[in-house]
C-alpha cells in the first residue's frame, strides 16, 4: 500500500480550495487580509490541540464542525472569504486539509509578491539583525525577496541549516562532525 496517497489527495484538495480563495481575495483586492488570515490560522494550528482535534476528528458531525468553525472564524476575525470557505469545508467534511490549505495559500501569496521562503534552522535563535543580514544575502543569491521561517534546534550544536526551495545548505557542526566520523570510518 502506498502511504503517500492520502497526503497527495489532501494536497490536491487543499490546492483547489487555496486557488479558489486566493483568486477571490485577489479579485477583491484583499490579499493583505488573506495573508493576515493565513498567519492567524497557522498560529491556531500550531498552538491549539483542540483546534487540531476539531478539524481532524471524525467524532464531530458536519453540523458540529460547521457551527464550531463559524464561531472560531468570528472570534479570530477572519475575512468573509476565508470564513465562508472554512464553513464550506466543514459542511463537505474537508476541514482535515486545513494545514495543507495554509501551506498552499502561503505559496500562492509568496509567488504573487515575488517572494520565496527560506526555512532556517539554527542552534540558537538569531537576532533580528542577523536574520535581516541572512535575508539580504539569500536575496542576492536567489534573485527574489526572501522571507525567513526561523526555527531552533539545539542538537545542531552550532551553525545553520538553510532550505530554499529544493536547495539545502547545511553548515551545522553536527553535520560536519558526522562527515568527519564517516571519513574516519573509511580510513580505519
Amino acid at each position: 500500500m502506498d502511504v503517500s496517497e492520502p497526503v497527495s489527495i489532501s494536497t490536491g484538495i487543499a490546492g483547489r480550495y487555496a486557488t479558489a480563495v486566493f483568486e477571490l481575495a485577489k479579485e477583491g483586492k484583499k490579499l493583505k487580509a488573506l495573508e493576515t488570515d493565513v498567519d492567524t490560522l497557522d498560529a491556531a494550528l500550531a498552538e491549539s490541540a483542540d483546534f487540531r482535534d476539531l478539524i481532524a476528528s471524525p467524532l464531530y458531525s458536519r453540523e458540529q464542525q460547521a457551527e464550531a468553525i463559524v464561531a472560531i472564524a468570528k472570534k479570530m476575525k477572519l475575512s468573509p472569504v476565508v470564513a465562508n470557505t472554512l464553513n464550506l469545508m466543514a459542511t463537505k467534511r474537508r476541514l482535515f486539509v486545513l494545514p495543507q490549505l495554509v501551506v498552499a495559500l502561503r505559496g500562492l501569496i509568496a509567488d504573487e509578491k515575488g517572494e520565496v521562503t527560506a526555512d532556517v534552522t539554527a542552534a540558537k535563535a538569531l537576532t533580528k539583525v542577523q536574520q535581516d543580514k541572512l535575508a539580504k544575502t539569500l536575496t542576492a543569491t536567489v534573485g527574489k525577496d526572501v522571507k525567513i521561517n526561523m526555527s531552533v534546534d539545539e542538537s545542531l550544536i552550532g551553525g545553520l541549516v538553510v532550505k530554499v526551495g529544493s536547495k539545502m545548505i547545511d553548515t551545522s557542526i553536527r553535520s560536519k562532525l558526522a562527515s568527519l566520523q564517516n571519513s574516519m570510518k573509511e580510513v580505519g
